[in-house]
């Protein structure tokens, strides 16, 4: 009998053994965790590491703003977001070197860092987010061979993009978004297979365009300086929902095949130099949804598949048929010039022919002398590309997300299979936990009833965190798996100006015969310094809201929507977007509150739907995201006093805006002592365009985002400039 129950002592111990070995972290990875943590310079994001020194604990402690992930005693996904914020004025200030208290310190070594991240084996996710990293990545980063997934946006990278990149072939996702890579786009990008989602956007890069992938599916080029002609590969791009290469200095025709690409639903290449003719009968593909060739100089008749299309924008071009094109003189300056050019080539060319001619005659005789020019020249070649180029026409942003954490539907599938492995940043919550939160849903916690879908609470959950619970009823019949799968597509949406969704909760335990519902819970984000409408509402001294202030709030929402609209596939519209539905956090960081119930109003409205209730989420045609967007600027510039005047104020105010002494009337007294009048100007003009009544003349939001960020950028430019003035003697 002891025998036996020494056996099985001996045998439990064993199995206990096992257990733990199986799912706690290696020492050797804790340590190279804590190095990172230490190269990094302890962010804000990591103080949630103090808590603990147990080595499985790091698997499984996350935040917001972190998640680490381990399989197999190993680090297979390290996702930190940082609050290293890109201002406006880093756009300027930024030269390739540190700057205090926005990137990582002097010390900072790029290349020691990609040494300690390469001791990782088993990494598969990379996301490291507005952490101020600067440097050149280093050819090293090959050694994260089984990288699936890579984000370092909104940092302070810049010089090429390293060749060693293309001997990942694992990687699924590149995201490098909102940087200041001002070099070349290494050789091989085709070569890897696996590649399906690339966002380059936000950066300086100048070379031409790169040779894709196949198997591609999302692709955002945007915002840089790529010069070249759109390479005729891109019509072969079967797999591609999603291309943007707005906002370059793209040339040529663009080819037609783009236009007919089986599964493309978004193609923008406004604000480029194309020209040339489109084929009358081009034939558009039917998974299309939005194109935008606005802001070119195409020319020639407009084809009726980019008229009929569902989203299309072709304004500011040369075409004979289309609304609000360029004028004559400017269509008619764009032939001269392109005459002159080819008659500049011709001559060019004849040049370069004698040239080489009397070349070939010296190498004859100086052979030796040749070669000597030959390594001078090379070595010239190969010198250091690291130094940033002057930003007096950058459009950079923080992406805010950047970046784009999320592009597509199918990018968000393949982030929910990875998360399974580690913790969801997005749970479901019990009823008992909420209720717990809330002491019972107590009156004292109720924050808001009646003025949108069901009531707010605010609560606090048992580990502290402070969180707003919105609570709804929805129809049983038919619609909860519905719901289920659109709350889910809700719930991975990341994006540093979108207030969190936490979790959910559903339950039915109410339900009575003649009470065919169940309550739904959404969990968000406390944020704690109240919202944008009451902030402009403020005239004191120390704590209204400047003109620089407001113009970050509105570029970050700006941000956050244009995300919302072009960074998931389906885009999110209809966000009901209005001044109070924007939160300030105690850093007075926007974060637009919400978002994204176009997806589900039509189920909540099944069940709660009385009245003019789904209107009320689902704006009317006119009244879409851009249009909404405009009367917050309009707020910004006026008061939130405008709000309940818009078409007294449209009918009657709105043209005075244009004239300086009018404006001093009508503009907020605190923007009118705190701006300059080329950022005010810009910001009013946008305004106007995003206002206007024909749906069709409003403004792409990447036109807004870039107007937005060129008046905070003048804007920094004048307040520099006011400070480094002398004081009066």
């Amino acid at each position: 009998m002891g025998f036996t129950r020494f056996f099985l002592f001996q045998l439990y111990c064993s199995w206990v053994f096992f257990i733990y070995s199986s799912h706690s972290l290696q020492s050797s990875q804790t340590q190279i965790l804590h190095q990172l943590r230490k190269q990094l310079e302890y962010p804000n994001s990591l103080e949630i590491w103090n808590t603990t020194s147990a080595a499985i604990d790091l698997c499984f402690l996350s935040s917001l703003q972190v998640n680490i992930s381990c399989q197999d005693n190993s680090v297979t996904e390290i996702r930190i977001h940082g609050d290293k914020v890109r201002q406006q004025s880093d756009l300027l200030r930024f030269k390739g070197y540190a700057i205090p208290n926005q990137t990582l310190s002097e010390s900072f070594s790029m290349d020691s860092f990609f040494t300690t991240l390469g001791r990782l084996n088993s990494l598969r996710v990379l996301s490291l987010v507005s952490l101020g990293i600067w440097g050149s990545i280093p050819d090293k980063i090959h050694r994260l061979d089984s990288l699936e997934y890579l984000d370092l946006s909104s940092n302070f990278l810049f010089g090429s993009i390293p060749s060693g990149i293309t001997r990942m072939v694992n990687l699924q996702t590149l995201v490098l978004d909102d940087n200041f890579f001002n070099g070349s786009l290494p050789n091989g990008l085709d070569s890897l297979s696996n590649l399906q989602i690339l966002d380059l956007s936000l950066n300086k890069f100048d070379s031409q365009l790169p040779i894709l992938p196949k198997n591609i599916t999302t692709v955002s080029l945007n915002n840089n300086s790529f010069s070249s002609i759109i390479p005729l590969q891109y019509t072969s791009l079967d797999q591609i929902q999603r291309l943007d290469l707005s906002f370059n200095s793209l040339t040529g025709n663009p080819p037609s095949g783009l236009f007919s690409l089986k599964n493309i639903s978004y193609l923008n290449l406004g604000f480029n130099n194309l020209s040339g003719l489109l084929p009358v009968d081009l034939i558009c593909s039917n998974s299309i949804e939005s194109v935008d060739i606005s802001n070119n100089n195409m020319k020639g008749s407009l084809p009726s598949c980019l008229v009929t299309a569902k989203s299309s924008k072709y304004n500011r071009n040369c075409f004979s048929n289309g609304l609000d094109q360029k004028p004559e003189s400017d269509c008619a300056e764009t032939v001269e010039r392109r005459r002159r050019r080819r008659s500049n080539g011709k001559k060019i060319g004849a040049l370069v022919g004698i040239i080489g001619a009397v070349l070939v005659f010296v190498m004859g005789i100086l052979w030796f002398g040749f070669g000597l020019i030959s390594r001078v020249l090379g070595s010239r070649e190969t010198s250091e590309k690291h130094l940033l180029q002057k930003s007096g026409e950058d459009n950079n942003s923080v992406s805010g997300f950047n970046t784009n954490v999320l592009s597509t539907a199918r990018y968000i599938s393949q982030v929910g299979k990875g998360s399974e492995e580690g913790v969801h940043s997005h749970r479901l919550f019990s009823l008992e936990e909420l209720m717990e939160a809330t002491n019972n849903f107590n009156d004292s916690t109720l924050m808001g009833d009646g003025s949108s879908y069901g009531k707010l609470y605010k609560g606090r959950l048992e580990n502290g965190t402070k969180v707003v619970i919105r609570c709804f009823s929805v129809s049983k019949k038919y619609t909860m798996r519905n719901l289920k799968l659109r709350l889910d597509l809700l719930a991975r949406l990341r994006h540093p100006h979108l207030v969190c969704f936490l979790g959910h909760c559903i339950d039915g335990s109410g339900r009575t015969e003649s009470d065919d519902t169940e309550k739904v819970y959404l969990i968000y984000e406390y944020v704690s310094n109240g919202n944008y409408s009451s902030k402009l509402s403020d005239n004191g001294l120390e704590t209204a809201l400047k003109w620089p202030d407001r113009l970050a709030v509105l570029v970050g929402v700006a941000k956050a929507i244009h995300f919302l609209h072009t960074g998931v596939i389906p885009g999110f519209f209809n966000n009901r977007l209005k001044s109070n539905n924007i939160l300030l956090n105690e850093h007075r960081m926007a974060k637009l509150s919400d978002y994204g119930f176009s997806i589900i109003a039509d189920e909540i409205g099944k069940s709660e739907g009385k009245g003019d209730g789904v209107k009320s989420w689902q704006m009317k045609f006119l009244e879409d995201d851009i249009y909404s967007f405009g009367f917050i600027l309009l707020e910004s510039l006026v008061g939130p006093s405008v709000s309940g005047r818009r078409e007294a104020f449209m009918s009657n105010e709105m043209a005075s805006l244009g004239d300086l002494d009018n404006r001093k009337k009508i503009i907020d007294p605190v923007v009118l002592g705190s701006c300059s009048q080329e950022s005010l100007t810009i910001a009013i003009s946008i305004t106007e365009k995003c206002i206007n009544p024909g749906s069709i003349t409003r403004p792409s939001f990447e036109d807004v985002l870039w107007n937005l960020q060129y008046a905070a950028q003048v804007q920094a430019n004048a307040d520099g400039e006011q400070r480094s003035e002398p004081l009066p003697r």
